[in-house]
């Protein structure tokens, strides 16, 4: 048997709290969406302000970064390189702002963030992985 590791409510709460205060640090208005390593939706922060429309676009990100076990910036980089073909890849979202959580070599969860430029995304959801990372 393998031992895995979860990522639990507990810990999606102290990542996005990271988060949150990397975004307010810069006035930076975003929604925070953190997965499992299922793509379930754990936690979803939604700062005031905030478009809407970024609600769909962080959970994407987050269930991306899972999925296919990387930051969603390798696809953004890709299409930007020309590689027209991963648009039809299923299941990515060529936008920067998405990233694996991994603890112990084990891809636990992911974050994703919408709402500011994509540089900035990633800024944030780094914030919300190192706090988890140093915690542990």
């Amino acid at each position: 048997m393998n031992n895995k590791i979860t990522l639990t409510l507990d810990d999606a709460k102290k990542i996005a709290s990271a988060a949150e205060a990397e975004a307010r640090n810069n006035g930076w208005l975003v929604v925070i969406a953190i997965v499992d390593d299922g793509a379930h939706l754990l936690h979803l922060l939604r700062l005031d302000g905030t478009q809407f429309g970024s609600i769909e676009v962080a959970i994407q990100k987050a269930r991306a970064a899972i999925a296919f076990r990387r930051p969603t910036k390798v696809w953004q980089e890709h299409i930007a390189d020309g590689s027209m073909r991963y648009l039809g890849l299923p299941g990515t979202l060529p936008i920067e702002g998405g990233l694996p959580i991994t603890v112990d070599g084990q891809f636990i969860g992911a974050i994703g963030i919408s709402g500011v430029r994509s540089n900035q995304d990633t800024q944030i959801a780094q914030a919300g992985v190192d706090a988890l990372l140093k915690s542990s």
